[in-house]
């Protein structure tokens, strides 16, 4: 019997999440994070699913090898070591992939050296992914490594959406252009949300709304990503938990001219102090609902803002769209606050939209319809499974290119 266990790795800049898979029946056997690598007061918690045991460890961990050698142990303690011969591969997100990478793809030195000059359009997040996948790759050098892209979903949008309106020689020079993030979501998604329609992806027309810390949108055409939100980085788009989304430029070159700001602080300010923190102090959006509840005017304000740019996104969309089957909403907000969603969709009855006071109340696990059985466009509540997605797209490459153990 051929080896069907992948290990998805997401590596940070200070943190790595892990699952273990087995792709015959796409169910975990592990998962688990090692968090504040680097620190005296690092943290790796494992569980094993099949019983739910949990364990804990709690102290410095040095780096990203240590790391992994660290989930390395936990594994093997429940005979699921990276030396088990049913191990077939490792997947890894990474976040950035450029116009160059278009789907999964098996890392080597080249792949290992573009994704490293891409590391300018993604700092933070690029040199943590790098990371992971050497050190994976020293521990288990035997083993098919593939990396897994958040832009490559994006990759089919037309140049006409993709392009800013800038000169293209200063464009390409500086590889400007939009790429989209949460791609991996924005798939599984899309795909899952035209299972729960009963047709094939290739039939159906989604906007996907990613609704997290981070948030975006896509319009998804067949199966084909034609726009997102996010842009050449992830602070384009929705008002997030604590990014400002979408902004006139020149409020940069106001607040640097005139209130006399560093290129830095704009920064940390843009991505780390906006967005529903900037607004009310806090970017937890069940503590924004209670304080609305409780008469709080600046967290209605807050609430308002995020609102009136999500349903600017869903008119954007079906306008791009032309027809659309169906609004999914996932993520930690879309799968969780029934405000949002209603909130959301409120006032474009006209565009086939609404929500089921009832069903959208109701909680759930799985993926299923908040609209009334009349509408136009199906509501749905889709969760989304990154490292699903990422071990399905592992699996099939692994297969494909006949590199299955």
């Amino acid at each position: 019997m051929s080896a069907t266990r992948v290990l998805v790795l997401n590596s940070g800049s200070s943190s790595v999440k892990y699952q273990l898979l087995d792709m015959r029946d796409r169910s975990r056997l592990a998962v688990g994070l090692v968090e504040r690598i680097g620190e005296r007061t690092s943290r790796l918690k494992h569980t094993r699913v099949a019983d739910g045991d949990t364990r804990e460890q709690n102290g410095p961990i040095a780096d990203h090898e240590a790391a992994l050698k660290a989930v390395a142990a936990e594994l093997a303690r429940d005979g699921l070591g990276l030396d088990s011969p049913e191990l077939t591969a490792i997947g890894h997100r990474v976040v950035h992939g450029g116009v160059f990478f278009t789907e999964p793809t098996l890392v080597d030195d080249s792949v290992l050296t573009e994704i490293e000059r891409l590391v300018p359009v993604a700092p933070l997040h690029n040199p943590a992914n790098l990371t992971g996948i050497r050190t994976a790759r020293a521990l288990r050098p035997d083993l098919p490594q593939v990396a897994v892209f958040d832009t490559a979903f994006h990759t089919t949008i037309p140049e006409s959406a993709a392009r800013y309106a800038i000169d293209p020689k200063i464009a390409d020079r500086h590889r400007v252009r939009r790429y989209g993030f949460h791609g991996t979501s924005h798939a599984y998604v899309s795909r899952e949300t035209a299972r729960l329609l009963g047709k094939d992806p290739s039939e159906v027309n989604v906007i996907v709304l990613h609704l997290g810390n981070g948030a975006s949108a896509s319009a998804v055409e067949g199966g084909r990503c034609v726009d997102t939100s996010m842009g050449m980085t992830p602070l384009e788009g929705l008002v997030m938990g604590t990014r400002s989304g979408d902004l006139d430029p020149a409020v940069i070159f106001h607040l640097e001219r005139v209130g006399g700001m560093s290129t830095d602080e704009i920064d940390t300010l843009l991505n780390k102090r906006s967005g529903l923190f900037g607004l009310c102090g806090d970017n937890d959006m069940r503590e924004i609902r209670r304080r609305i509840d409780a008469g709080d005017e600046e967290a209605r304000l807050a609430f308002d803002i995020y609102i009136h740019r999500l349903k600017k996104y869903i008119g954007a969309y079906y306008a791009v769209l032309g027809r659309v089957d169906a609004v999914a909403f996932t993520a930690g907000v879309g799968e969780n606050a029934a405000p949002v969603r209603e909130a959301a969709v409120a006032g474009l009855e006209g565009l086939g939209l609404a929500v089921d006071a009832d069903l959208n109340a109701a909680r759930g696990d799985g993926a299923r319809l908040i609209s009334p059985a009349s509408a136009r466009v199906a509501v749905a509540v889709v969760p989304t499974d990154e490292e699903m997605e990422i071990a399905t797209q592992t699996y099939a490459l692994v297969n494909e290119s006949g590199n299955l153990t």
